[in-house]
């Protein structure tokens, strides 16, 4: 949201502009010059109780946030008049008052003076209380849609796609919107549900008149009120017939056939009983997967049918599963454990990192038409073996833990990248080898003291689904245009990314996922139907063809059933933010124990932590209560109650703003997922996640909780409090967004830390796999001095370095990081390698090269990887450095800190400063000696003063203390630090 800002005044602009003013004054009636108001009418999004209108006047400051409040003006309509002084007019943006708003994509509303209405992204003028209006009844049966929004035109100016929801309260069956046509006799009509499909009357469009307009079987027809005469509906559904259930180990997949009702079956509801006693459970489709039951256990199930009113059928006949033996425990290893703030972090996304097996290579679908083929460049080309072999790489830059994108299996036209996991059970088998598995890159990088930390998914998966929770059946037809597409069924060949499926010669084999007939137990509406749309090919696209939440295709109880809308919204946690990114919905015991029960396995191999992707995406309420408790609790049964807490998990919390809170919404900002929560909530996981949300964005940025756990006490250390701490660290998104400069990133990093729980703990980087700083779809391109700068400041600062592999080199700078399949990834910030670290080399300890050669001792030649490493070993000598408190009290000078980490055996205590000199007051007097030059000084007078010569050079100044020696000089001088 754009908001203006109060500026100062010079002397001679106030006297030209009161100048203007009264010459003005004379040359225009002086009813001209009054004041001028603006009415706004505005039509709330649906589920919107009331809205707060922020504005500011042409030239003027804007409201304070949330605004000031509007009023009922006629139905459907609020409004608020608004004194715009001398402005011609307004910026405007509408909030809910509970952290939801609209703000025309972050455009704002421009408006002017007079009556103005805002609805549906669409500003026009008039008073939509006077007039004429047309009431749009839409027949959501005709299509099999659950909900339908109105994109219409009045006197030619459309709303801007997809349209206004019809959100108005119908029965059964009908959407109604209520549209105010002012002097207009009517409206242009189009109809959508919200995810993609239309019906715009077979590309005519519907005219609609005043008054009451019922739109069912392409027909516009005016009438009355349909649901006038509406009955109550007071007749139960059938009983299910036809249930089975089908036991896998510890997991039973129950099924049966749909049941009937006179106006529609809304639901069901399945009774278990066990020996422990009965537990209930509701789900939309006509199959449900009860995974994580206790083994060889026998089990009673019954179904029954709900429909919209609540009725509620008789129970189905009972079926009866007992469980087998629970799954065998994979071999595994121990984590290496030690503070995580010791061990700086190396990115690596496995497939793009080095190639250590070519026979495990995959082009994919997109092979060809991604032009990876002219570079010869499969999309899946790096592997484990390659990330064995070049292990040694890792550490001779130093880094003693290395971040790999996710190894589960994916599935996807485009899935290199680990985001679209399939068997979350299963490791995807392009990433493996004869000799390199999954198991022997953990142990080999323990062995050389190196940790491993897996990127985990928790918030969707693929498109396809998720084998063992759900698995979608897709309408398909090998005719003469999607012939090619679709790979003939064949049920003995399983998908594992890696083998090829004899008769279609394709590893990317779909022939498992698709059906012309209409499957068993279906519930995607309008099975096959032409959509009305065409692809790009010219095509015919049928209902049910694609993944879709809002077709029916999967289950609620699985699945969320929205496209998401508003991302600091609450719909950002409950709907699908990508058609290739099929939502869980994690408020599900049955999805919550999959994904458990697939993540404590990576646990029992002994990975070293999780990157949690899209953690915002999920309530945080959930986290705490559910998904955080159940990992600590199985590292604690493997580890004990220490050594679990060594196992570090860190956060995107993806909040692509340059200030402290994310728009406003304390829910969608990175530091509001270090905290437990405040207060109770509702037993039901779904209930709860709204309360949370409501709350939490009511009490407002200002009474969200503070910490000093990253902070000194004077120059003294004091022991951290994490009795609130909710188990997750998180990305740095502050600091990451405001890398363009790294004083920059210094400044707004602190300013945010008091808010999380303990920013020692932030994983910080400049860029990744996603974005540059300020939101760049880039490669950050500042320059190897301006890299320099930041290595030092992230190398030295609170939290813990994290380089993109690649970076310390340049590798690709400028190139934009990413573009999927509609350009090589070659040309990408995605690009292979590996050619970079061809030839051999042997490593003593971390940052030191025994010997190299070819193009890898090219590599580890370059300045900034010279650089890298000496500042690895300045961290590694210094313990302030990696787990030390800062302060700037009594600091001055730009960017410049001073840090302290004391426990029995440590005292460690440090003054840093970074491309510019500063002083330090009030410090403890005694002997300091400068890691980087080995320089000495005696402080007698509290105050020492660093001397540093500009942008890549810093100054260390370590106190010798009675428990920790100053390590003299660490490290050769380099190409910036001598």
């Amino acid at each position: 949201m754009t908001r203006g800002h109060r500026r100062r005044s010079r002397l001679l602009a106030a006297v030209l502009a009161l100048a203007a003013a009264l010459m003005a004054l004379l040359a225009v009636p002086a009813s001209t010059a009054a004041a001028a108001t603006a009415t706004v009418y505005y039509r709330a999004p649906a589920g919107w109780t009331g809205a707060n209108l922020h504005y500011a006047a042409d030239g003027g400051a804007w409201t304070a946030v949330p605004g000031v409040p509007m009023a009922a003006a006629c139905t459907g309509w609020l409004s608020r008049t608004v004194d715009l002084g001398t402005a011609a007019g307004a910026q405007v943006v509408f909030n809910n008052g509970a952290g939801t708003w609209d703000n025309n994509n972050g455009a704002n509303y421009r408006i002017g003076s007079g009556d103005v209405t805002v609805s549906g992204g669409r500003v026009a003028a008039g008073n939509p209380c006077g007039g004429e209006e047309a009431v749009v009844y839409y027949d959501l049966t005709s299509m099999g849609w659950t909900q339908a929004y109105l994109h219409y035109a009045v006197n030619g100016a459309w709303t801007t796609a997809p349209g206004t929801a019809m959100a108005e309260p119908a029965c059964a069956g009908w959407a109604r919107l209520t549209v105010p046509l002012g002097s207009a006799t009517g409206l242009t009509a189009a109809f959508n549900n919200g995810g993609g499909v239309w019906d715009n009357n077979g590309g005519a469009d519907y005219q609609v008149g005043t008054g009451t307009t019922l739109v069912s079987g392409s027909e516009a027809t005016p009438g009355s009120d349909p649901c006038e005469a509406a009955e109550p509906d007071t007749t139960a559904p059938a009983a299910p017939t036809g249930v089975t259930a089908v036991v896998n180990a510890t997991t039973v997949i129950l099924s049966w056939n749909a049941a009937t009702d006179d106006v529609g079956v809304t639901g069901y509801r399945l009774t278990r009983t066990a020996p422990d006693g009965t537990d209930t459970r509701t789900t939309t489709a006509v199959k449900f997967t009860d995974a994580n039951l206790d083994p060889n256990t026998r089990y009673t199930y019954t179904v029954a049918a709900y429909d919209a009113a609540g009725n509620v059928s008789a129970a189905s006949a009972a079926v009866t599963a007992t469980t087998g033996d629970a799954p065998p425990t994979a071999a595994g290893g121990e984590m290496l454990g030690g503070d995580p703030r010791q061990d700086p972090i190396y990115f690596a996304m496995t497939a793009r990192f080095y190639d250590g097996d070519e026979s495990n290579n995959r082009g994919g679908a997109k092979h060809e038409t991604s032009g990876n083929a002219d570079y010869d460049d499969p999309m899946f080309r790096g592997d484990f073996s390659g990330l064995i072999e070049r292990l040694d790489y890792i550490k001779a830059l130093g880094f003693s833990a290395v971040w790999i994108t996710p190894v589960v299996l994916n599935r996807s036209d485009y899935d290199y990248h680990g985001y679209h996991g399939y068997d979350f059970y299963e490791i995807d088998a392009r990433l493996e080898s004869e000799g390199a598995s999954y198991q022997d890159l953990i142990d080999t990088a323990h062995a050389k003291g190196m940790k491993i930390y897996q990127d985990v998914v928790f918030n969707h998966s693929s498109r396809w689904g998720a084998v063992g929770l759900e698995t979608p059946t897709v309408y398909g037809v090998q005719d003469a245009q999607w012939g090619d597409f679709y790979d003939t069924y064949n049920p003995g060949f399983t998908y594992d990314g890696l083998a090829v499926e004899p008769g279609s010669g394709r590893s990317y084999y779909n022939g498992d996922l698709w059906s012309t007939a209409e499957p068993a137990g279906n519930t995607c509406r309008n099975w096959g139907q032409f959509t009305g749309n065409y692809s790009a090919e010219g095509w015919k696209v049928y209902h049910c063809q694609w993944p879709s939440p809002t077709s029916g295709m999967f289950s609620a109880a699985n699945y969320h059933q929205c496209w998401i809308g508003n991302w600091e919204g609450e719909d950002a946690r409950s709907c699908w933010i990508h058609e290739d990114l099929a939502d869980f919905n994690t408020e599900d015991e049955a999805v919550q124990e999959y994904l458990i029960g697939a993540y404590e396995q990576y646990i029992d191999m002994g990975v070293d932590g999780f990157r949690v992707d899209t953690a915002v995406h999920i309530p945080r309420v959930t986290w705490n209560r559910v998904f955080l408790p159940a990992l600590q609790e199985h590292l604690t049964a493997k580890y004990g109650a220490e050594k679990a807490q060594d196992f570090y998990i860190f956060g995107e919390v993806a909040a692509f703003v340059h200030d402290r809170w994310n728009r406003g919404s304390v829910n969608h900002s990175a530091q509001f997922y270090t905290w437990q929560e405040r207060r109770d909530y509702s037993d039901d996981d779904v209930a709860a996640a709204l309360e949370q949300y409501d709350w939490e964005n009511t009490q407002g940025t200002e009474n969200q909780p503070t910490s000093d756990n990253a902070f000194l006490d004077g120059n003294t250390y004091h022991a951290p409090d994490y009795s609130q701490f909710s188990g997750m660290n998180i990305i740095d998104m502050r600091m990451h967004m405001n890398f363009g400069e790294a004083s920059n990133a210094f400044f707004n990093g602190k300013d945010s830390d008091s808010w999380v729980n303990d920013a020692t703990f932030n994983a910080v980087y400049v860029d990744s796999h996603d974005y540059g700083p300020n939101k760049s779809s880039t490669r950050y391109a500042g320059g190897t001095d301006a890299w320099a700068e930041n290595m030092n400041l992230m190398w030295t600062f609170r939290g813990i370095p994290t380089l993109f592999y690649g970076s310390e080199i340049e590798f690709q700078a400028g190139v934009r990081i990413d573009c999927g399949p509609t350009c090589p990834l070659e040309e990408t910030g995605r690009a292979y390698y590996g050619d970079h670290l061809e030839g051999t080399l042997a490593v003593g300890d971390f940052s030191q090269v025994t010997s190299a050669t070819g193009a890898i001792a090219t590599t580890l030649d370059q300045p900034l990887v010279q650089h890298l490493q000496r500042l690895n070993e300045i961290r590694r000598a210094v313990p302030a450095l990696s787990m030390g408190q800062y302060s700037t009290e009594d600091v001055s000078g730009g960017i410049a800190f001073k840090r302290r980490y004391t426990d029995a055996g440590t005292d460690s205590f440090v003054l840093v400063a970074i491309t510019g000199s500063a002083t330090f007051a009030n410090i403890p007097n005694g002997t300091y000696t400068d890691a980087v030059t080995g320089d000495v000084k005696t402080v007698a007078n509290g105050t020492l003063t660093a001397t540093v010569s500009g942008q890549g050079d810093m100054a260390v100044w370590v106190l010798d203390t009675a428990l920790t020696d100053a390590p003299g000089q660490v490290g050769e001088d380099g190409p910036y630090l001598s």
